[in-house]
């Protein structure tokens, strides 16, 4: 029989758990399949891959952006299950959705085995003492390593401070892509069915007081736009109907609201419901002012829980209005009030980013976890239609009496060992210091370096350059740390087109001799707009316009074919790891445009000479 999953009150027969890993290490893959396996579906249903990534941007990079919630049911049992994201730049979505849950699954790869955002997730997840499981994932590869990966973990529990309790996990061995788990490596099943007996068997119910008076913290946001915005959080004690009138203990004061809607998940959708009984995951409509670590409370006996805090963002970039000559065209969002208020919205459900005036009213400075987290940001705005400039991402610098402070980051870094000499030398140039070698022994070896965050800034596109493609770096936030003095920026120069016009394919051809280009023939370009990256230090001004001048006379020499270098477009990533101090990036819906901040070239020449 299906059990519907409103049905399900007693406590006893509800599990909540976190999937928790590093990126690309296969939660999402195996949150789908422990759904469909569940018998959520029917067998003729049609059903996504990847079900859980709903964001376009989410399918398209293969990475989970935002956490997301999901329920079903297995023999009886509701579990809530939770997918987090696994790239560092989103640890704030992390944090928040471990209030929810009472046990999490590690996910590890069984050749990666931990890497810096697994360590992150994982003291996290111990910190707030809930129950981990660890998964070693993908145990049919080749180049698989599960005895010493799974040591590799214990060690990660010992090195964390982890109790004997913690430390004395439980192991199940997964090929999540193909839906199957086991607790031998050497035994093959063919379903999850071991893994769906252990979340029940060891992830404890939720601990709850029934006769308490309401308790819910708002751990997520989401939007409905019948009902409005909706708070989603646990029910730690009490219940919560339909019309209940309850209280909301904000930042700033306290609010009074009317309980209008009532839901849960049932697999990723929300279902209307009437009651919502402790320990279960509620989604409450009522109140347009809600904001994530908000205590959702009984109006007559008012207990509010400790609210959300979370780690600090480090990097910051300038958001501005577009005021280049083709501003307008693409985009319908070009004011400096809608950016604002898009950016407000953002706040609303995204703990992690930050927002400042600054002493213009046509830019605002936006301060995140990390260039991707920004990045995707940008992205999501420019596909809604906006049109903005960008600049360069600035680390966020503290003072602490007379020391200043700069953000940290743990790298490492995987790389095959003829690379290790030049990889250590970029690293020492951005004053990195070598915590950690290992030499894996297949030809590949784990380089540990702390290095300040501004370092890496710009570092990843001439990293993958350094190891042929091949090389993988990875980071996490390691705390402030005394500044470091200057670090060399980019030594290429620009070559800056000096009218509007569009570009042609002659004048290409002559300058892609001086550098890399960065624009096709027939692309529009203006007048302080970015062509092309200079092979000296220097910035040039070049004449990108410029056709051939047909004559009469034709000579064998003179008529050489013309063969262009092709042109690899810049992702937004990539150019904002490009830029310098002195450029912009215009992104429009069918754009991503690289300029100079002063587009008219005496100004540039005047402000230059000022600075220096």
């Amino acid at each position: 029989m299906k059990v519907d999953v409103g049905m399900i009150q007693d406590p006893s027969k509800i599990r909540n758990i976190a999937i928790i890993a590093h990126v690309d290490h296969g939660k999402t893959t195996l949150v789908d399949h422990l759904i469909k396996q569940a018998g959520t579906f029917r067998d003729n249903e049609h059903v996504d891959d990847r079900l859980m990534d709903s964001m376009d941007l989410e399918k398209e990079r293969g990475i989970t952006i935002a956490a997301k919630n999901a329920s079903f049911v297995y023999q009886d049992y509701k579990i809530n299950i939770v997918d987090t994201p696994g790239h560092s730049d989103f640890g704030g979505e992390v944090e928040r959705v471990l209030n929810m849950v009472d046990g999490a699954m590690l996910l590890v790869d069984a050749s990666e085995g931990p890497l810096p955002q697994t360590r992150f997730v994982l003291k996290k997840a111990l910190e707030q003492n809930i129950k981990v499981m660890v998964c070693i994932n993908k145990i049919d590869r080749p180049d698989a390593r599960i005895q010493e990966v799974l040591n590799e973990v214990f060690d990660l529990f010992i090195d964390l401070d982890a109790t004997e309790e913690q430390a004395d996990f439980t192991t199940i061995f997964a090929v999540a892509r193909e839906g199957r788990a086991t607790l031998d490596p050497d035994v093959r099943t063919e379903n999850l069915d071991v893994m769906y007996k252990k979340i029940i068997e060891l992830v404890p119910p939720p601990k709850v007081e029934l006769g308490k008076p309401l308790q819910i913290l708002v751990s997520n946001l989401s939007y409905n736009s019948f009902v409005g915005r909706l708070a989603i959080g646990r029910v730690r004690a009490g219940k919560i109907k339909v019309g209940d009138d309850v209280l909301c203990t904000m930042e700033q004061g306290n609010k009074k609201l009317k309980v209008s809607a009532l839901y849960q998940y049932h697999v990723n959708q929300p279902v209307q419901v009437q009651e919502i009984g402790a320990g279960d995951i509620a989604i409450v409509a009522g109140m347009e002012d809600f904001q994530i670590g908000d205590t959702i409370t009984s109006a007559s006996e008012p207990t509010p829980l400790p609210r959300i805090r979370v780690e600090e963002p480090t990097v910051g970039v300038i958001f501005s209005v577009n005021d280049g000559p083709y501003a307008g065209r693409d985009g319908k969002k070009v004011t400096s009030r809608q950016i604002l208020e898009r950016l407000e919205k953002e706040l609303l459900h995204n703990v992690a980013i930050r927002m400042e005036r600054t002493d213009s009213n046509e830019s605002f400075k936006v301060i995140g976890r990390g260039e991707l987290q920004l990045g995707v940001l940008v992205e999501q705005m420019r596909r809604e239609g906006f049109e903005l400039c960008v600049s360069k991402p600035q680390v966020i610098f503290k003072k602490e009496g007379d020391r200043l402070l700069e953000p940290f980051e743990h790298a490492i870094i995987d790389i095959e060992d003829q690379f290790t000499g030049i990889v250590t030398e970029k690293m020492g140039i951005r004053k990195g210091v070598m915590a950690n070698m290992t030499t894996k022994g297949s030809g590949r070896t784990r380089l540990e370096f702390r290095v300040p965050a501004r370092g890496l800034i710009g570092y990843r596109s001439e990293f993958l350059t350094d190891t042929r493609g091949t090389g993988l770096l990875n980071t996490q936030y390691d705390g402030y740390d005394d500044y470091r003095g200057e670090i060399e920026a980019r030594q290429n120069g620009s070559m800056i087109s000096d009218r509007q016009g569009v570009a042609v394919a002659y004048a290409i051809w002559n300058l892609q001799e001086r550098g890399r280009m960065f624009v096709i023939p027939q692309t529009e370009v203006y007048q302080g707009m970015i062509v092309g990256e200079h092979a000296k230090e220097n910035d040039l001004e070049v004449n990108i316009t410029r056709e051939k001048k047909l004559t009469n006379v034709r000579a064998s020499g003179s008529d050489e074919a013309i063969r262009l270098v092709p042109v690899k477009p810049m992702t937004l990533e990539q150019a904002m790891e490009w830029i310098s101090e002195d450029e912009l990036i215009e992104v429009t819906p069918n754009h991503i445009r690289l300029r100079c901040r002063e587009l008219d070239p005496h100004k540039r020449k005047r402000k230059s000479t000022s600075d220096s």
